[in-house]
């Protein structure tokens, strides 16, 4: 029966400190008629719901109505009276592909 009990512990205390690996910070490129400018992202998932930030020279939005499904997510960022609808896949644990009416984007892991 201790043993059961052992067991049962350390399954759930590896579930419970296990991240997703969508967490953490990203960073791709845009390309724009003005040029290239750097975005970044800081992804957090809390199971099926994602929420973060998007930063860039122009400054800094929130994510919203962020979802996760397995390796396939979808969140929206407001920014100067726009809202844009975005979907994303983790392809690897150092790439994710985002995709919305503006194009795709490659992001790469940023390394802590």
């Amino acid at each position: 029966m201790k043993l059961v009990f052992t067991l049962l512990f350390v399954m759930g205390g590896l579930v419970c400190f296990s991240q997703n690996a969508i967490d953490g910070n990203w960073k791709g490129t845009r390309e724009t008629p003005n040029g290239t400018f750097e975005i970044n992202y800081t992804f957090k998932v809390d199971g099926p719901v994602l929420t973060g930030v998007w930063k860039t020279q122009f400054g800094e939005a929130k994510i919203e109505n962020g979802k996760v499904d397995g390796k396939k997510f979808t969140y929206s960022i407001s920014f100067n009276d726009m809202k844009i609808s975005n979907t994303g896949e983790l392809i690897n644990d150092n790439e994710i592909v985002i995709k919305n009416e503006r194009g795709e984007m490659k992001l790469t892991r940023v390394k802590s």
